[in-house]
């Protein structure tokens, strides 16, 4: 695999937008075995638009006002080419060329009547344009830097690049392209464009406009994995022919075809401007940023869940370890390999870990309502009874599984009440909410120590109130 930088565009070419690319590829597993960056290869460029030159395939323009590659001007805000500059004699050109002009090299578009310029595009079939409706375009800019067409059609040539696969925004630079790969001498590669992915509002993805959502490494931080963030964008524009939903990295590559790819642009349902918060751990241990569930697309979070239950166990607990850790909590590993079946079905995301099992790490439970501890269909009496009775078991009962589902079952007996009706009380006193994983295990997690302070607690919280 070959990374290659299109770093060009000085103005947009930052570290910070090279590093972001650098992380969220590494975070995916998209190794690559070669890397190349446009800017460091200027002349191997200035090469292939010299020999363009050299042909009579393209022009100098000496012309101020058209200096730059995308200056437009004329009738209806277009510009096709300076017919004094194109028409100039190559005897005056190199003369004003050597009396230091600076001028743009522009190719010079057939422009016959009937000359048409094709290509078939895997995704969007016979593609035709006439010639007559091209601009002149830039090869090299006034400043002798190569532009985007050029560096890419001569960096394409020399790596030997069999498959260009691009967003659709691209179709229509495809012309001059396959203008240049013709000029140069070499056979264009097959071109195939993809879908956008556009935001709920149709517009392009954009991290100026949308914000950090629409940025890989937010998504790693968020507590995705990385395989079940490439099954989701692979999944955006493309579908295998079964309609599978979640796939492995490698069913994923052993169904694609370019035939599955629809042509209508995707949409990211995220939610823009949604709140998030500092101090949440990253997958890496670092403390990052939480979003809000809702801010990501709901089916990017089915299939993280998804991801996630398909987990081993072993696999699952250490990538849930630093964000436990980070957040500042002393966890071992042993005690996570404990707490994380617990968990599994009940996590969308890997920080998920600190709503979803903060019980278990916290030296004291935060102040809930009292009033949880009534069972259904119960009152504060019942509660105070459950608990009282529930402290006398758990003090003596073995704190494994099977002991503790019949001791804590036979006392439901003796109290006269159902078995969810002794549960409950237990749950909140131990969990400080009745949402959490199994009763048992959660006890036999938590240790008698910790599940007896916590009653004792709950009792004086429930003997202080009416609740």
């Amino acid at each position: 695999m070959i990374l290659r930088l299109d770093d060009t565009d000085v103005e947009r070419n930052t570290d910070a937008s090279v590093n972001s690319i650098f992380e969220g590829l590494k975070w995916l597993g998209l190794d690559w075995d070669e890397q190349y960056q446009q800017s460091e290869r200027g002349e191997l460029h200035r090469q292939m638009a010299e020999a363009i030159f050299q042909k009579g395939l393209a022009y100098r323009d000496f012309t101020p006002a058209h200096m730059g590659d995308s200056e437009r001007s004329g009738a209806q805000g277009t510009w096709l080419f300076n017919p004094g500059m194109r028409e100039l004699s190559r005897e005056e050109s190199d003369r004003r060329a050597a009396a230091g002009e600076t001028f743009a090299l522009r190719f010079r578009v057939p422009r016959q009547s009937g000359e048409v310029v094709r290509f078939t595009d895997a995704v969007y079939g016979e593609q035709i344009k006439a010639g007559a409706d091209i601009e002149d375009f830039a090869l090299l800019r006034s400043d002798g830097m190569p532009t985007y067409h050029l560096a890419s059609c001569a960096d394409d040539a020399d790596l030997r690049i069999s498959h260009i696969i691009r967003g659709q925004d691209h179709l229509s630079n495809t012309y001059k392209h396959v203008l240049i790969f013709a000029a140069a001498g070499f056979t264009p590669p097959q071109f195939a464009h993809l879908p956008l992915l556009v935001a709920p509002d149709g517009t392009k993805l954009s991290k100026r406009r949308h914000g950090p959502v629409v940025s890989v490494t937010t998504y790693r931080d968020a507590g995705f994995l990385p395989q079940a963030f490439i099954n989701f964008l692979c999944l955006l524009g493309w579908s295998p022919k079964n309609d599978r939903e979640q796939m492995s990295r490698q069913e994923l590559v052993d169904a694609f075809s370019l035939e599955g790819i629809n042509r209508a642009n995707a949409v990211v349902n995220f939610k823009e401007n949604a709140s998030s918060s500092p101090g949440i751990a990253s997958e890496a241990g670092d403390v990052g940023v939480a979003y809000q569930e809702d801010t990501f697309d709901p089916k990017a979070l089915w299939l993280n869940a998804e991801h996630i239950r398909g987990l081993a166990i072993e696999d699952l607990c250490q990538r849930l370890l630093p964000i436990v850790c980070a957040a500042g909590f002393q966890v071992t590993r042993d005690q996570m390999l404990r707490i994380t079946p617990l968990i599994r079905e009940r996590i969308k995301l890997l920080r998920d870990v600190l709503t979803a099992a903060d019980f278990f790490f916290a030296d004291q439970l935060p102040p809930y309502d009292p009033g949880e501890l009534i069972p259904q269909k119960g009152d504060a009496a019942m509660a105070l009874k459950v608990l009282r009775r529930a402290k006398e078991v758990l003090a003596k009962v073995e704190f494994k599984h099977d002991p503790l589902d019949q001791a804590l079952r036979a006392a439901a007996q003796q109290l006269g009440i159902k078995a969810g009706q002794m549960f409950q009380p237990i749950r909140v006193a131990v969990c400080g909410r009745k949402n959490a994983p199994p009763l048992f295990e959660t006890l036999e997690v938590l240790g008698r120590e910790t599940t007896l302070a916590r009653i004792a607690q709950a009792l004086e919280r429930a003997g202080s109130t009416d609740l």
